[in-house]
């Protein structure tokens, strides 16, 4: 029997997710919204027999045996945990939630609950990370001591005033919006345990309407915009490895770059995409590539791999789908998220004491 998934939200990221669990053998049976209009679109569009007003009909009537998460990020764990308590499995959009203590009260619940419980870190799923995994799997770069994860956007404010900019609902600015690279740095690192952070964050443009993204959420009359515009930060690890990250949704870069650049100590390695104009025209450019030294010779590789315009977030879904079937093991692990929480936490803490912060 297909594993069969109930869909929590309307949003605009049940255009991968469902493709993803059809594509891993699933059934999206139901969708739960408040807003109806919006649910009944999302199931005409891809035949959802079932629609509900509330998750806990949803939970109750629909016969599920998962759901996937796709909110605002203040209700992540809320619904996680109403999930798991129903003995559902979750799959849940990124970030996976506001903070770092509230993810290790989902962890434990999905422990508890003996279920799996899975964050959409769509970049790990995209073909050129699962290419570059297999050669650090296979030992060409040795053990990485240093990597460069950037997400940076010239004019990519998600909406003014909605969600995405008020701190209260979202958690924060780019910095967890934009966490992918910081993931895929921590990743291809083996996720080392991170020992502390110092960071700076601006906030010049935030309210700048000259510097709104082409996509997004509408704009709110007299909302909140309380959330950082761009961050600076350094961590350093227990095991001796570091990392520099750089996230943005409006700095004067020349084009939005999403990048992971690391230093091994056998081979460097990148990992890139260039945007034209935030990710909207057909410009952008993939680079996946492996820097060594043969035979006296600097020499670099160029890894060819398939395009994937989704970037991974299609094959991410799938994934959970697949891992529930027993067909593939999961992308992530909720102890991955727990320690991805604790540098952005700690992040946020150094940028507002200007003291390097030990990770707790």
């Amino acid at each position: 029997m297909s594993i069969k998934i109930g869909i929590i939200g309307a949003g605009g990221m049940t255009n991968y997710h469902i493709p993803g669990f059809i594509a891993g053998g699933a059934e999206v049976v139901a969708i739960a919204d408040v807003n109806q209009v919006a649910a009944q679109r999302v199931a005409d569009k891809f035949n959802i027999p079932a629609v509900y007003d509330s998750v806990a009909k949803m939970i109750k009537s629909a016969k599920l045996d998962a759901v996937s998460v796709v909110t605002p990020n203040k209700f992540h764990k809320p619904l996680a945990l109403q999930a798991l308590a129903a003995g559902l499995h979750v799959f849940c959009e990124k970030p996976p939630a506001l903070t770092a203590a509230e993810i290790r009260a989902m962890a434990a619940a999905a422990k508890k609950a003996k279920k799996t419980l899975m964050f959409n870190f769509n970049n790990r799923a995209r073909p050129e990370a699962y290419a570059m995994r297999s050669y650090l799997e296979a030992g060409a770069a040795g053990r990485i001591n240093s990597a460069q994860a950037l997400w940076i956007r010239r004019t990519g404010i998600p909406g003014f005033g909605g969600w995405f900019t008020t701190k209260a609902l979202s958690g924060g600015g780019p910095v967890i919006d934009l966490l992918h690279m910081i993931d895929l740095a921590l990743y291809f690192m083996d996720y080392p345990d991170p020992e502390w952070v110092l960071a700076q964050t601006f906030n010049d443009f935030i309210a700048d309407k000259g510097f709104k993204g082409p996509w997004g959420i509408p704009d709110v009359a007299n909302g909140v915009n309380d959330v950082e515009a761009s961050a600076h930060g350094f961590v350093r690890f227990k095991s001796g490895q570091v990392l520099f990250l750089r996230n943005a949704w409006a700095e004067m870069n020349k084009r939005e770059e999403v990048s992971v650049t690391f230093q091994g100590q056998k081979a460097g390695g990148c990992v890139k995409r260039l945007f034209g104009r935030d990710g909207l025209d057909e410009t952008s450019i993939d680079t996946c590539e492996l820097y060594t030294q043969e035979n006296g010779c600097s020499v670099n590789r160029d890894i060819v791999t398939a395009a994937d315009p989704a970037m991974g977030r299609v094959r991410s879904a799938q994934n959970f789908a697949l891992a529930l079937a027993g067909k593939e093991k999961p992308l992530n692990t909720p102890g991955q998220a727990v320690k991805l929480m604790q540098i952005i936490d700690a992040l946020y803490a150094s940028a507002k004491s200007g003291k390097p912060i030990k990770v707790k």
